[in-house]
């Protein structure tokens, strides 16, 4: 965060003039923004999320745009040296100021703040970005290198994004719409350079035996001239001045703080999110780092499988339960700070400790990182590289060297980001391609300059900062296949998805560490709505299949539910079984490698949420909803839950104990065996106790004493509070003859605004979900009910003073039922 401390600056952000370069388009703008959002706020596009809109706002991207405004300078001004101060601009642009050519861009994620000061004007001034079409742009690029570089077009339907350095999500993904927005990001101002402006402020930390910490602040100033500056470092109380003398260029002054007794960031559930506040002060300019102080290691020890993949913080080793992150929005104008903090806080609420800042979307604002270091989500950081091949040639280095040393510079000192990861799935693609698969070795030599140039800028800028190659990754310069090699490092496992392999299948693989693995639903009825009609409610409908950007993902997910269910009586419920069938993967995948603790000590699924309403793997909506799975994550991660583990022989059902936390915990487990009409038969019942951050068996049962017609329940009590249930199947849901659960509802309004829904059952309710018809969130959801049971759970509407109405669905009601 940066803070002017007088008038020698002028805010550029507002309402700009949007021209295409043709005259044919023109609409006011907003910056920071992008041209998408201008368009459509003006009524020049559709919605791009509605329908299949999508097709018709793609010449967007075809266009170049001037993007323009006018600011007053006064003749006082114009002493001194001036420069424009751009967070972003997406991607290949030209800026003018009063006509005189003063930067180009080619690069998203790198701040630019070229000198104006010969090209400002007494009075009024006029400021002008063209953005050229990034298509254009990237053909344009394409053509120039020395050999192809292909890119995954079942990922891109636009082609060459990865000749650009852009977030490579724009160009479309089996998961985003394909638009190639083009804009203004982050702040814009014209500011004047007195003496010299704070470039950067690093920190780099080191902990004594005795629990001291030294802390070095590094402040990397920049001037255009030397000249003496005074520079005052604070940390809490603390405030001391260095005079320091600067040269023209960049100069580098660091202070040490030593703490004492200080008091450490831990990550969620395993100690508190201490955040000191670190400033450093020019008479013009404050820069303040919000810091926590802690010690991160990945441990990579040889064993009998092959190596660990384990993160240490603060010498305890930690189980990372998390998700995968890509942008909160396709079109950047609609994300803000409110809506990333209730993703956010929706994960850190389903009881997750990590979320991967997946390598194909954007280096999130600062803000993002000082949510994440708040709720204690360490961050797994990709570059901004995914399933692609890229150039290797000296200008896109460089180019990628810069953006390496801005961007780690830039948050390098939030304790949230624990790793930082060179790609995502970039070694996989060289297997992808006829090209790199006929000519490995060239591919594989420009891989490793690329990857090379961004681990050695990486470490640069953060010397002692935790370096992983790729994800996946057996381990160190290992070019082999991390997909399906399990002994060591991280994991992505795809082959229940894409290889439409059974949920067990997640049974047959031990992971190190799984940083990928995702099973597809449909996104929920209420956003349903928003983007198509009811007689586009069927997942054949184009409207439908536009909203679906996976290839065969529609077959996909009916071809499993068949698998696993009976044929779904309508649109509605077939949805329903869709976000039911993946939490039921997800869990199965999760319950299991937490199970192999230690030997597994990470699962991040794909994905935490979408960018437009789509057919995903997320388990939040677009908006932030929960999908039926979210809840049912909140159950599965709990640091201390229980889990029923068939054996591989599928002999013996196992009770897992899991206990993520740093003190032993005693369970008591109670089984039942449950009739299809609900009644309750006590079953057995143990206690036993689980050391901490362990997973041991509790007991086991015998498959062949469970009943075909009955079902295996269980309820767990840990002596640190936390509990849950559960119910196991031995057979397929669709071998079940369910009855009818006579499931009612009871609606209370309560005094806050929210709402108490009481759900009763006469018969069995397998998977109850309930549902309103206003956006908004439920205390639980996804649960099952026994004979004569009911439960109360809370729905709080998002928006006060709604009066929502309430529906439900359960296994049983979803069905096709006989005449």
């Amino acid at each position: 965060m940066t803070q002017t401390t007088d008038i020698t600056a002028i805010d550029l952000s507002g309402i700009w003039s949007l021209t295409s370069t043709d005259a044919a388009h023109s609409a006011p703008m907003r910056v920071p923004g992008d041209v998408h959002s201008a368009l459509l706020a003006a009524g020049l596009i559709p919605d791009p999320y509605s329908g299949r809109n999508e097709r018709d706002v793609q010449w967007v991207a075809q266009k170049d745009w001037a993007i323009e405004r006018s600011f007053d300078v006064t003749p006082e001004m114009l002493e001194g040296n001036w420069y424009l101060d751009i967070g972003s601009i997406d991607t290949v642009a030209s800026v003018y100021v009063n006509g005189v050519l003063v930067l180009d861009t080619d690069n998203c994620f790198r701040r630019y703040r070229p000198d104006v000061s010969t090209a400002l004007k007494a009075g009024r001034n006029g400021l002008k970005v063209l953005i050229h079409s990034s298509i254009a742009a990237g053909a344009s690029r394409q053509a120039e290198q020395p050999f192809f570089v292909p890119w995954h077009p079942g990922n891109s339907p636009i082609p060459n994004g990865n000749m650009l350095r852009k977030p490579q999500c724009h160009f479309g993904w089996d998961w985003n719409i394909a638009i190639a927005p083009l804009g203004i990001y982050g702040e814009i101002a014209l500011r004047k350079l007195d003496v010299a402006r704070i470039e950067h402020v690093t920190t780099r930390q080191f902990h004594h035996a005795d629990g001291a910490v030294d802390l070095y602040v590094t402040a990397t100033l920049h001037a255009e001239t030397p000249g003496i500056l005074p520079v005052h470092f604070a940390l809490g109380e603390e405030r001391v001045r260095l005079d320091i003398g600067v040269r023209d260029g960049e100069t580098q002054l660091t202070h040490m703080f030593r703490i004492e007794k200080p008091a450490l960031w831990w990550p969620a559930g395993h100690g508190e999110q201490a955040i000191y506040a670190l400033r450093v002060e020019t008479p013009t300019e404050t820069v303040v780092r919000r810091i926590g102080l802690r010690r991160v290691e990945l441990i990579t020890d040889k064993d009998e499988a092959g190596s660990r993949f384990a993160l240490k913080v603060n010498g305890r080793e930690i189980f990372c339960r998390g998700a995968n992150w890509v942008p909160a929005d396709a079109l950047p104008s609609r994300i803000t700070p409110a809506g990333v903090r209730d993703l956010l806080q929706s994960a850190a609420d389903a009881n997750m400790n990590m979320i991967r800042v997946w390598g194909g979307g954007f280096y999130e604002p600062d803000w993002f990182y000082d949510l994440c270091d708040e709720l204690g989500l360490m961050v797994w950081q990709d570059f901004m590289f995914a399933c692609n091949l890229y150039p290797s040639t000296g200008d896109f280095l460089d180019n990628v060297a810069a953006e390496v040393e801005y961007q780690v510079r830039r948050l390098s000192s939030h304790p949230s980001i624990v790793l930082w990861c060179g790609d995502n799935e970039l070694v996989g693609a060289l297997t992808w391609f006829e090209e790199s698969r006929n000519n490995r070795d060239r591919y594989l030599v420009s891989y490793d300059r690329l990857n090379r140039t961004i681990e050695v800028a990486m470490k640069k800028a953060a010397p002692g900062a935790i370096w992983w190659p790729s994800s996946p990754a057996s381990g160190y310069l290992d070019f082999g296949d991390a997909w399906h090699a399990d002994g060591s490092g991280d994991m992505h496992y795809w082959s229940v998805w894409h290889e439409n392999k059974s949920f067990d299948d997640y049974r047959s693989v031990r992971p190190r560490f799984c940083s990928e693995f995702g099973f597809q639903s449909y996104t929920s009825m209420p956003v349903m709505k928003t983007f198509a009609e009811p007689k586009d409610m069927n997942i054949a409908s184009p409207v439908m299949e536009s909203h679906q950007k996976n290839a065969g993902g529609n077959e996909r997910i009916a071809g499993t539910m068949f698998r696993y269910f009976r044929f779904p009586k309508d649109f509605a419920s077939f949805v329903y079984l869709s976000q039911i069938q993946q939490g039921l993967a997800i869990r199965t995948a999760v319950e299991y490698w937490r199970s192999l603790k230690p030997h597994c000590m990470g699962t991040l699924y794909w994905q935490l949420n979408d960018t437009w309403p789509v057919a995903s793997w997320s388990s939040l909506d677009y908006g932030g909803s929960w999908k039926a799975m979210h809840y049912m994550v909140r159950r599965f991660f709990q640091p201390v839950t229980v889990a029923a583990i068939p054996s591989k022989d599928g002999e013996t059902i196992g009770f897992s104990v899991v206990n993520d936390t740093a003190e032993a915990v005693t369970v008591t487990l109670d089984t039942w065996l449950v009739s299809l009409s609900g009644e309750r038969r006590p079953y057995r019942s143990a206690e036993g106790a689980c050391g901490p951050d362990k997973a041991e068996m509790l007991f086991s049962v015998f498959a062949a004493d469970l009943p075909e017609d009955m079902l295996l329940f269980w309820s767990f009590a840990a002596s640190n509070g936390m509990r849950g249930e559960g119910h196991h199947v031995s057979v397929n849901y669709k071998a079940l003859d369910l009855e009818a659960s006579g499931l009612t509802l009871d609606v209370a309004p309560r005094d806050d605004g929210a709402f108490a829904v009481t759900a009763s059952v006469t018969s069995l309710a397998l998977h109850v979900m309930l549902e309103a018809d206003v956006a908004g969130r439920w205390s639980d959801n996804a649960f099952d009910l026994t004979a004569g049971e009911r439960r109360t759970v809370i729905f709080t509407p998002a928006t006060s003073g709604a009066v929502p109405e309430f529906r439900w669905l359960d296994l049983h009601s979803c069905q096709t039922q006989p005449d």
